[in-house]
């Protein structure tokens, strides 16, 4: 039989609140090669972004993909220094994952983040077991807004996107779970309320999510 919907889950922002810190070696990386990003360019050209397709950008000019891997992992490897020690699941996120788990509701996570900061998180939050598929920036050519991380997400859980609710920090991945054809419930995690009115719902944290709210949404969006 199946299942009545599933959850699609992005990680930076939605999982752990990662932001900050992500904005914090971005801006240490950035800096460490002589750059000086912006708040409006990280948000227009980094945030929801693929490393393959941020770095170049933020660098000016062409680079190798050994180029672009190698200074992926230099920031990645800042970020998971800082980070390690500051790791905690967004309020409310675990008894939501078992409420999923116990009404027999598949999830997935969906994440431009590489394989390496997702196996991070998971293990970190010991929350691997949760998750029947796992789409990271390995798996994709485009970043947010595209929807190709969704579709895939959707996919790997064997369900049509119209089925699938989709939690959201940044505005496009918001944007990206719209086009995919999915519900959308955007996490203030990043950004205001009053910048996120084209998700179908917006909530602080998990602590207000229930079984109820996330079929009617998902009912409602897929008539």
């Amino acid at each position: 039989m199946e299942p009545a919907f599933g959850v699609l889950f992005d990680m930076d922002g939605v999982l752990v609140d990662t932001n900050p810190f992500h904005k914090q070696t971005i801006l240490e990386f950035a800096h460490l090669h002589g750059l000086d990003p912006d708040d409006q360019y990280l948000e227009q050209h980094v945030y929801g972004k693929i490393n393959r397709e941020w770095i170049p950008a933020l660098f000016g000019r062409n680079l190798s993909i050994e180029e672009i891997d190698r200074l992926a992992e230099e920031k990645e490897l800042l970020f998971r220094r800082v980070y390690a020690s500051e790791m905690k699941p967004v309020s409310g996120l675990i008894p939501f994952l078992d409420l999923l788990h116990h009404h027999e509701i598949p999830v997935a996570l969906a994440t431009s983040a590489p394989p390496e900061n997702a196996d991070f998180v998971l293990d970190g939050l010991h929350i691997r077991s949760y998750f029947a598929g796992m789409i990271h920036s390995n798996h994709v050519t485009f970043g947010k807004p595209h929807p190709e991380v969704y579709l895939k997400a959707a996919a790997s859980i064997q369900l049509n996107p119209v089925k699938c609710l989709v939690f959201e920090d940044s505005l496009s991945g918001i944007d990206a779970g719209l086009t995919a054809g999915c519900a959308v419930i955007g996490l203030t995690t990043t950004h205001s309320r009053e910048e996120m009115t084209h998700a179908h719902l917006v909530i602080d944290d998990f602590e207000q999510m229930d079984l109820k709210t996330c079929l009617r949404l998902v009912e409602h969006h897929s008539v």
